[in-house]
């Protein structure tokens, strides 16, 4: 079948020159072998079709995503002016279909009206609205979604006890992740968290799966495994219920502990483990959108003091700079002075503008806080307990 297409195709094309050799040596053609057809013909098609729906602008993308596109606004969109739907007047749309409309003598590979030569234009036109299309069906995506994935799950003994330490990721959906988010939990964290929810939102928490404590069989591959899917989706539940996912006790499930192990290691000097444990803190609490609260602050303070120790002066700064910005509309609050201060220092050490740091250091001095009773910030973490 394919065969007897590409010949009437061949044919078709070759225009008067191909009828007259129809017309003599009809027979001979089709005597010839269907490989050789095949063998014939297959270039010079490959060269009149190639281009028709290629994309060349920088939007470029996969082919995964120019189908599932497709798939799901429907049908492709019809051409306007000279270049109408196949249903008026016989107009084909780029060969899709493999056949010529009724009646017309030639196959039309992209010409915008059959028994016409292919005009140059109908591809670009093509081209031009599928590019359209895939811009509109880009800005019209799901909305972003908080995706828990236990990425892996490891066997931990101790001296006195024995358990399965579960690492889950935070991934932002429909986007590349760049710095991703990562807890490690073992299932008494995890049933610690059911616990409370569940004296707090009990009819909430009604509909929500828990997995079943097992008096044996806990560290088998087929255990674990289920455990691990199980916990993807309690999370998942969970965050899907506006009031839980605002709550405290979900909140500080996946970044206090990370805040008290990076407080300790501040404390103690040792600022480069420190920093990427107040990293992984930050990125925790910006995919869970708590960077308002009173903790996004104190990491903001971890890791401008990190920075700083460093000798990384620039981030240190821009921590400072992010933190006074969030800043701006509170009256008053135990760490703006100590980041005004430091904002002020580091700006005169980087060589940035530091006069609107200072005015507000100065309304603070008139409005009668005493400044140089202020803590630095540094000193701030080592005094304030984390519950």
């Amino acid at each position: 079948m394919a065969a007897r297409i590409l010949h009437r195709l061949r044919h078709a094309l070759a225009g008067e020159g191909g009828r007259e050799e129809r017309e003599h040596g009809g027979s001979e053609a089709e005597d010839c072998p269907e490989s050789s057809e095949l063998e014939d013909d297959t270039e010079g098609l490959s060269t009149r079709l190639s281009g028709t729906l290629s994309f060349t602008s920088h939007e470029e993308e996969e082919d995964e995503g120019e189908e599932g596109a497709e798939e799901e606004l429907g049908e492709p969109p019809q051409p306007t002016g000279t270049a109408a739907g196949a249903e008026d007047g016989g107009r084909c749309w780029g060969g899709q279909s493999g056949r010529s409309a009724p009646g017309c003598p030639k196959h039309c590979w992209g010409a915008p009206k059959c028994g016409s030569a292919p005009e140059r234009g109908g591809g670009s036109l093509l081209t031009r609205q599928l590019q359209e299309l895939w811009r509109r069906s880009r800005g019209s995506l799901a909305p972003q979604r908080l995706l828990f994935e236990v990425t892996s799950a490891s066997v931990v003994s101790e001296r006195s006890s024995k358990y399965v330490l579960y690492t889950i990721y935070l991934i932002r959906s429909g986007q590349f992740d760049k710095a991703p988010a990562a807890i490690a939990r073992r299932y008494s964290d995890f049933e610690r968290l059911n616990r409370c929810l569940r004296c707090r939102f009990a009819c909430d928490m009604a509909g929500v799966a828990f997995p079943r404590k097992r008096l044996r069989r806990n560290f088998t591959a087929e255990t674990i495994a289920k455990r691990s899917r199980a916990f993807e989706q309690f999370l998942s539940h969970l965050h899907s219920i506006a009031e839980i996912r605002r709550s405290p006790e979900f909140l500080e499930f996946f970044f206090l502990q990370d805040l008290r192990a990076a407080q300790r290691l501040t404390c103690t000097g040792m600022y480069r483990e420190a920093l990427a444990t107040w990293a992984n803190a930050y990125q925790l609490q910006d995919r869970l959108g708590v960077c308002s609260s009173g903790r996004f602050l104190l990491t903001l303070a971890g890791l401008a003091v990190c920075h700083q120790e460093l000798d990384q002066l620039g981030e240190a700064h821009g921590c400072c700079e992010q933190a006074l910005e969030l800043l701006e509309a509170q009256g008053s609050h135990p760490l703006l002075g100590p980041f005004l201060q430091a904002h002020v220092h580091l700006a005169w050490k980087v060589g940035k503008d530091k006069r609107r740091s200072e005015a507000r250091l100065q309304d603070l001095w008139e409005a009668g806080l005493p400044l140089q009773q202020q803590p630095t910030l540094k000193e701030y973490l080592i005094k304030e307990p984390l519950e």
